[in-house]
């Protein structure tokens, strides 16, 4: 049995099918409410059709208009090319550029470059995107992906390393649409840039690193850049600090780059730090100065003690070359002197000059004990040569004492020799004998004794043996008008002094060479 639908249910159907489709043909865009102030009043008769939200009843006194965005953003597309720039043909497009550093990481000797954080602001005109200004809305503020709709300026680093966009948790930029065409850009980024670095006042020195911007493929016929707030452009936050420099202040420049394609215009900041000597006086300087002064102890042990004095000098000289090798191995390899190495050099020549100081030391005492040995056998041999001359010239006495008066006559022995001499009383009694008795006339009678032959003539003296020269003790314990022991006190006393006048001489000069200041600096703290 057929039962036939109530006319009721039918109604129904024919009344929700008609709402659904009015509601679909109904729809008008999306609407805004923004606040244009509480004495304003608004008149749609006298508004444009994108400030009327597609509607012609108007809101309630309340100090609030509908604005049509939308179609705003939308209308500026008809007829736009972002490939071609604002005034194609025309005048070049000024760009303004801003800074605000929020934190600088890094600063690097090894990669000489440092990095950065800042958000990047970029101030241009299109007129293609300006629109008739209403009260409260002078400006659109639209999001990231409305940047790829619009032309805006090929900027980019020219001292660049690396570089990224923070995205978290969205892409980190904005564009603020003023009515007159006015652009603003705003970006957060992270810039690892080149930064060369003289290293010749290393750790008293301070660096100049720099940002150069710059279009990468619009000349100066088409894009120009300038500092949009004059010397306020580049801000540096008061929270910036790194572990080993200050920042001391920025300057700003506007330079005309000629490339072989053509003018282009550059903008360069420039940042100077100062090197903080904190961690260098703790780690290398102290530590170096004590061990030159460790090297000195040498100078007051025995200069017997040959293991202690060895041992202390080697071990000396061998921590100053790690310590030299551990401070360059953190820095570039680079071929000019640094004071830092200035520094360690000499300290390296001090306690190396300890070492040879023991080493002449050793030497002269070694000299010293062979000029005693020498010595103490030169006059062993000079003794022995002297009693060897006194038993000669007693032996040459006794023979003299002995004389012969010829063949087949006794000897006669004259114990006192200076009668033999000429001038004797023996000489004078045989004389006066044969004057009174001549051979010629008187015979000679065998059995009567022949008279004495006239006497030898006297040997010569022996020669007393002359002292031969030796030194005295006295100057045999010296060399050079000095002993071993003098060397160790004159050293006692030069090597302090010396090692004094050179931290003077030292700190005096790199403290005046390495204070260097830049011209038109806007510093970052008041001093």
């Amino acid at each position: 049995m057929m039962v036939s639908p109530r006319i009721e249910d039918t109604f129904v159907k024919v009344i929700f099918g008609w709402g659904i489709l009015a509601a679909m043909f109904t729809s008008g865009p999306v609407k805004v409410n923004v606040f244009v102030g509480a004495n304003s009043k608004t008149n749609s008769t006298s508004n444009p059709w994108w400030l009327s939200g597609g509607t012609s009843n108007n809101e309630p006194a309340a100090g609030f208009g509908d604005v049509n965005i939308s179609a705003i953003l939308n209308s500026f597309q008809m007829g736009y090319d972002k490939r071609v720039r604002p005034n194609y043909g025309g005048q070049a497009v000024t760009v303004g550029v801003t800074m605000f550093v929020l934190s600088i990481s890094e600063l690097s000797e090894v990669g000489m470059d440092f990095t950065l954080d800042m958000y990047f602001r970029q101030f241009w005109q299109d007129p293609r995107l300006s629109f008739e200004r209403r009260p409260g809305l002078d400006k659109l503020v639209v999001g990231a992906e409305y940047i790829k709709l619009i032309w805006v300026p090929d900027t980019f680093f020219v001292n660049e390393k690396t570089a990224y966009f923070h995205d978290a948790t969205t892409d980190n930029q904005f564009v603020r649409i003023f009515h007159t065409g006015d652009i603003l850009r705003s970006i957060r980024l992270t810039i690892t840039a080149s930064c060369p670095m003289d290293l010749q006042y290393f750790p008293m020195d301070s660096q100049l690193c720099y940002i150069e911007i710059e279009s990468f493929g619009y000349t100066m016929s088409d894009i120009r850049y300038k500092w949009n707030d004059g010397l306020n452009s580049v801000q540096v936050s008061g929270d910036v600090s790194l572990p080993q420099f200050k920042v001391l202040g920025h300057r700003q420049k506007t330079i005309e780059a000629s490339l072989s394609t053509g003018n282009y215009s550059r903008l360069a900041c420039e940042i100077q730090f100062v090197r903080s000597m904190g961690y260098y006086l703790i780690q290398i300087y102290i530590p170096s100065s004590l061990i030159v002064v460790i090297s000195w102890v040498s100078f007051w042990l025995n200069r017997g003690a040959t293991p202690a004095r060895v041992g202390l000098g080697v071990t000396t000289v061998l921590t100053m070359t790690t310590l030299i090798s551990s401070t360059n191995s953190a820095l570039p390899k680079i071929s000019y002197v640094k004071s830092i190495d200035v520094y360690l050099a000499a300290c390296f020549f001090m306690v190396f000059a300890s070492l040879l100081e023991y080493a002449s030391v050793g030497y002269m005492a070694k000299r010293i004990q062979m000029r005693k040995n020498r010595f103490l056998a030169i006059q062993k041999m000079a003794e022995q040569k002297k009693n060897e001359a006194l038993h000669a010239s007693n032996a040459n006495i006794n023979d003299a004492t002995n004389l012969d008066l010829g063949p087949g006559l006794p000897k006669q022995t004259v114990h006192d020799p200076s009668r033999h001499c000429k001038g004797g009383s023996r000489e004078n009694t045989i004389t006066k004998y044969n004057n009174a008795h001549p051979v010629g006339r008187f015979p000679r009678r065998f059995d009567e004794e022949a008279p004495p032959p006239p006497p030898a003539p006297c040997p010569p003296a022996p020669k007393m043996v002359q002292p031969i020269s030796v030194v005295t003790p006295k100057d045999i314990n010296k060399m050079f008008g000095i002993t071993a022991s003098d060397i160790d006190k004159y050293s006692r006393v030069i090597f302090p002094i010396t090692f004094v006048c050179f931290q003077l001489m030292y700190w005096i000069i790199y403290q005046h060479l390495s204070d260097i200041l830049v011209e038109d600096l806007v510093f970052l703290q008041k001093e």
